[in-house]
């Protein structure tokens, strides 16, 4: 799911340094249990699928709220089914890209360029995580919430990954995949899809490009150097990515108002919204003022608050009164 497989978090910038048993272990030729778990971890993206699965609960606990009830057991079921799915998603599009990761130094110590982990293997993993996240959708949820799924994964592996190397508009393909579990979620409270859940649908969809943006532009060198087709990697300067980030960081702010609009929240949540699109458009504006790798950061550091703190803000307002006065 492209809403993480992008994003190569702060915290992701460096190569983790193996411990000096496991580089014993590797010297030996035996191989050491800490960094295989590790491996399948970073495969998985375990860490930054996290997002998507947040994403996930606050399309079901708005989408309960707006039905008038909520089943915890389809939320668990949901939430185990989109992360069996994101995890195969994950694997699978690592597969397709290896030899492109091999290109980029960002990429390149990855379990399948490196050689830690054979391909087939990851085919096959990929195949059964993503296979067993469906039926769990579709068993323990709705057949909805499971044909958004397997869109998703259509999406993200059939159009997003190959046009990579072929047109820039391969980010707005992504994005369309990576907005996609709020809807999950929500069908798999209610069973269907009504107005209100675009509303979280296109937030996360415009959120998408100033995140994306910014961590291209940073590792802009890197994408040139696989052939990677992304607007930052035309443009060095970082002037018209900059007014990209501003232009785009202006449409966010209306579209985050569509929750108050739908009756999904109320005031708390407008306040919230108003402050964190704020932030995140002076961060967009002082890139564009001098375009550098720190304000590239900050741009990444805003767009990492934004969107939590929005939907921390919709549940806390919205979903979550209306669901304990449900259960009252």
């Amino acid at each position: 799911m492209k809403l993480l497989e992008q994003q190569p978090a702060p915290w992701d910038l460096a190569e983790p340094m193996l411990a000096t048993a496991d580089a014993m272990a590797v010297g030996s030729g035996r191989r050491p249990q800490a960094s295989l778990w590790a491996d399948w971890a970073e495969l998985c993206k375990v860490r930054l699928n996290g997002l998507v699965l947040c994403s996930v609960a606050v399309g079901f606990l708005c989408g309960s709220a707006w039905q008038g009830k909520v089943a915890w057991g389809g939320l668990g079921w949901a939430l185990l089914g989109t992360a069996l799915l994101a995890a195969g998603a994950s694997v699978l599009n690592q597969y397709l890209e290896r030899d492109l990761d091999a290109l980029m130094t960002r990429t390149r110590q990855r379990p399948l360029p490196a050689g830690r982990v054979r391909p087939a293997t990851a085919l096959q993993v990929g195949v059964v995580l993503a296979l067993l996240g469906l039926l769990v959708l579709v068993i323990g949820t709705a057949p909805l919430a499971a044909l958004l799924g397997a869109g998703t994964l259509a999406i993200y592996l059939g159009a997003y990954t190959p046009l990579k190397t072929r047109t820039t508009l391969n980010t707005l393909v992504g994005a369309v995949a990576g907005a996609m579990p709020p809807l999950i979620g929500w069908s798999a409270a209610t069973g269907t899809l009504e107005s209100p859940a675009w509303s979280l649908f296109f937030i996360q969809f415009l959120w998408q490009f100033p995140h994306f943006w910014a961590i291209a532009w940073l590792y802009r060198e890197d994408y040139a150097r696989a052939g990677m087709q992304m607007v930052p990697v035309l443009d060095p300067s970082g002037r018209m990515t900059g007014r990209l980030l501003v232009n785009h960081c202006l449409v966010l702010v209306p579209a985050s108002f569509g929750p108050v609009l739908m009756g999904l929240s109320g005031t708390w949540y407008l306040a919230a919204a108003v402050a964190v699109a704020a932030m995140f458009l002076l961060s967009a504006w002082w890139f564009l003022l001098r375009p550098q790798p720190g304000r590239a950061r900050l741009v990444l550091w805003a767009s990492l608050i934004y969107l939590p703190v929005l939907f921390l803000a919709l549940i806390g307002d919205g979903a979550w009164v209306a669901i304990t006065a449900v259960n009252s």
